[in-house]
């Protein structure tokens, strides 16, 4: 009788590790199937910035200074804040679609594109005194005025992005992953191509970068808008402009602003780490070799974000629906992914540290300052890796 006892208690302690061990590995499909081409997206979409700065710095080292400038300032004072401001929408979107509420994930989106393109109203006021306010924060006034130019061009590429952001979280809510990613690929193979022409064949140089980028954002909402107007995969959630979009204005920022408090207090670190750079005895090479290390940890942030990303719409929709417990799930696959994929980046980018700043730059003292840089970078990606998993997982 004892001996019976205890063989269906051992069988009944493998039947439970076997559902705990299908649970985990459904939850790894499923989160897999939204975080795999979601990471692909944001390293394709930040990929834009990294072929201008790339082409930019190949011109001479005070191009390559001024873009990093702008680059930082135009983060800090607006597209951070735009990213910040966004994750509501995936709070709100995420959890009334988990909710079976089809209408108000298309309200939801209206009101997060409104609520962008009011702050980047007053951000776009700002960017017009940028040569002043760099000046009266001690950088070089040459570096100052050439950053100030690119970031006049830029602006166009705020509004944009204004509207570009809330159609990806639209999309990735409904896991359409597949059309941003097929977008994003043909948006950057655009660039590619504008950056080229701008910068080297009409010779407009760094203010071609910035063209080109701005088109190519415009480019990037044109084909997502065609493709949500069109599709009946997005019909349930396609809903005409309307006055409940008006009103849930205020119920947005509610939960816009802690997130953007988030990302942006982190992002913040990082820019003005390069702007303080300016302040150094050799700003051209101070700035420029701090603005390449933290470009190619950016390019690897994307990845952690696109999986944090994954990781929120997961969470939110399991919430929406009433399955907590599925939620937690969803957090700790998320995690062991994100070990997995840091562990894995930090020792290619310290192996390839060589060869990293020739992408950037052809001047030799560029190239072997970033290499000995490299160890450092790599210690804040591990932690900028968990950091933006933990952050895009949260529900609020």
């Amino acid at each position: 009788m004892a001996e019976s006892m205890e063989e269906q208690l051992l069988e009944n302690g493998e039947n439970r590790r076997w559902i705990i061990t299908e649970t985990y590995c459904e939850e790894l499909r499923k989160l897999s199937y939204i975080a795999a081409p979601m990471m692909a997206v944001s390293v394709l979409q930040y990929l834009l910035q990294v072929v201008s700065m790339m082409m930019v710095g190949h011109l001479d080292q005070i191009s390559l200074s001024s873009v990093s400038v702008a680059t930082s300032i135009t983060n800090v004072t607006g597209f951070s804040l735009l990213s910040g401001l966004v994750g509501g929408l995936e709070t709100l979107s995420g959890q009334a679609y988990g909710a079976n509420q089809w209408q108000k994930v298309g309200t939801y989106t209206y009101s997060a594109v409104i609520s962008l393109l009011i702050v980047c109203i007053p951000i776009s006021i700002l960017w017009l005194f940028m040569d002043k306010l760099l000046i009266l924060m001690g950088q070089d006034p040459v570096i100052s005025i050439e950053a100030y130019k690119f970031s006049l061009w830029l602006t166009p590429a705020l509004f944009g992005s204004a509207i570009l952001r809330p159609l990806l979280r639209y999309l990735l809510i409904q896991s359409l992953i597949l059309p941003m990613l097929v977008s994003a690929f043909l948006v950057l193979c655009l660039h590619i191509s504008l950056s080229w022409f701008f910068i080297f064949q009409l010779r407009l140089g760094k203010s071609g970068a910035a063209i080109a980028f701005s088109f190519s954002i415009w480019a990037f909402v044109a084909l997502l808008v065609f493709y949500i107007s069109r599709s009946n995969s997005c019909e349930r959630t396609r809903t005409p402009l309307n006055r409940d979009a008006f009103l849930a204005i205020g119920k947005f920022f509610r939960y816009a602003t802690p997130s953007a408090l988030m990302v942006c207090l982190k992002w913040w670190s990082l820019e003005v780490i390069t702007l303080l750079s300016g302040l150094l005895p050799n700003p051209k090479l101070e700035t420029s070799v701090l603005s390449i290390c933290l470009t190619i940890s950016a390019l690897h942030f994307a990845l952690p974000y696109g999986l944090g990303t994954g990781a929120s719409t997961r969470v939110s929709n399991e919430l929406g629906s009433g399955n907590p417990q599925k939620a937690l799930v969803a957090v700790r696959v998320a995690m062991f992914l994100a070990v997995s994929e840091t562990v894995v980046a930090s020792i290619v980018i310290f192996l390839c540290r060589g060869v990293l700043g020739k992408a950037y730059s052809n001047d030799v003292q560029v190239v072997d300052y970033v290499a000995a840089i490299t160890p450092f970078l790599c210690l804040t990606i591990i932690t900028d890796c968990l950091q933006a998993v933990i952050c895009g997982k949260s529900p609020n």
